[in-house]
């Protein structure tokens, strides 16, 4: 698998086309970068989580931000797909998801963790920002906040396509999921974080790649106070 992969598009259109709780697996052990002015960094996915739709549809999921229907917030989790959904949350840091399925049936794969393959240099000086020491390398990307920030991804990138590959001649994102015999083996549980019937073993929808050191490790919802 590389980033000039020629079977790369066909495989993102078949994958993304899916319900994110199918597409996400599939992308495990894919490569998905952004090339900025700055430069281009690149990351195997070792960390996914999958997200449904609203209250009645086919795939409703009270976990997700999709839950209670379309918002200017999450227009871009309802397609079409092959583009990312950035937010920002807790008022701390940004995520950043790739969406799935056809246009108008909402779903999207957050992206948790990632391995740096390319661009470690940029992903260091991006981490490093306000901080006192250096991050280790296996956590540059290590949770959802600090992927965004090694990729350099912000609330202006909401909503931008995802090429099929990286093209070197211009900025964005690309994604090149692995073909089916390239596979990694994976594991799955509770999504981290979510709190709910969302959070819950009702919606294992979180998957790694287990014994991978960026992989963040699992937190159920903290109770809120009253």
């Amino acid at each position: 698998m590389s980033l000039t992969d020629p079977g790369a598009g066909r495989r993102l259109l078949a994958v993304l086309s899916l319900p994110a709780p199918q597409a996400a697996p599939r992308l495990l052990g894919g490569l998905f970068g952004h090339r900025t002015a700055e430069g281009v960094v690149t990351l195997r996915i070792t960390e996914l989580e999958a997200y449904g739709g609203p209250a009645g549809s086919d795939l409703p999921d009270p976990g997700a931000h999709t839950y209670r229907g379309r918002t200017a917030r999450n227009a871009s989790m309802f397609g079409p797909p092959g583009h990312v959904y950035v937010y920002f949350t807790y008022g701390m840091h940004h995520a950043v998801n790739l969406v799935c399925r056809p246009e108008g049936h909402a779903g999207g794969v957050l992206v948790r963790a990632g391995e740096v393959v390319e661009g470690i240099e940029l992903a260091r000086a991006r981490r490093a920002v306000g901080r006192a020491t250096p991050v280790p390398d296996a956590a540059l990307a290590r949770g959802p906040g600090n992927l965004a920030k090694a990729l350099g991804t912000g609330l202006g990138h909401d909503g931008a396509p995802l090429a099929a590959g990286e093209d070197p001649a211009g900025d964005g994102f690309f994604l090149v999921p692995p073909p089916e015999d390239a596979r990694p083996r994976t594991a799955s549980g509770p999504r981290t974080g979510v709190s709910g019937a969302g959070g819950t073993d009702a919606f294992p929808w979180r998957w790694w790649i287990p014994g991978e050191p960026s992989v963040s490790p699992y937190r159920a919802a903290a109770p809120r106070r009253r």
